[in-house]
């Protein structure tokens, strides 16, 4: 899959050529080495991850990761999905709707692999314009502590799977990993 944007910039899935421009684009956008570290631990623990890149040319300008998730709920079978995180974009590149051409790649691809639901914490003013809402609006809540629940977000796509459904949401466990 390639996605040609202005300014020569295409969305495409990671390669291993990719790696030292995902880490760095990570490392820049967040100021840490913490988001580089988990997509590091998921890039080898888990075959399941959807790892896709904004190149200009054969520099990686951003990243998305999309890794399982799986929603507890207080009664019923536990509902595995998928968890949008980190989304970055190197500085230089922010404002240019490089992150916004990843989100909307990256779910087209949840949707066509047929996941129930995607969950993201991340900024309530951005994730609503690709169809996320409030996670407890649906009784769903984050397994992380001291979570904003306005920074808690779900994108239920199986309506029907996800009918009834609430509990605890729980991303895996290489996020909880100190770094």
């Amino acid at each position: 899959m390639i996605r040609i944007l202005p300014d020569s910039i295409s969305i495409e899935e990671e390669v291993p050529e990719d790696i030292p421009g995902i880490r760095l684009v990570n490392q820049l956008a967040f100021d840490g080495d913490y988001e580089a570290d988990v997509v590091d631990r998921l890039r080898r623990n888990c075959p399941e991850i959807l790892s896709l890149v904004a190149k200009q040319g054969d520099a990686v300008v951003g990243h998305v990761l999309f890794s399982p998730a799986n929603i507890v709920p207080l009664e019923g079978w536990t509902v595995t999905g998928m968890g949008l995180g980190p989304l970055a974009v190197h500085p230089e590149h922010q404002g240019k709707g490089i992150g916004s051409a990843l989100c909307q790649a990256g779910m087209q691809i949840m949707e066509a692999a047929g996941h129930p639901f995607v969950i993201v914490l991340g900024h309530p003013a951005y994730y609503p314009r690709f169809g996320f809402a409030q996670a407890s609006a649906h009784g769903i809540r984050c397994a992380f502590k001291d979570v904003p629940v306005e920074a808690f977000m779900i994108r239920i796509i199986d309506v029907d799977t996800m009918a009834g459904v609430a509990g605890t949401a729980y991303y895996r466990q290489e996020f909880e990993e100190a770094s």
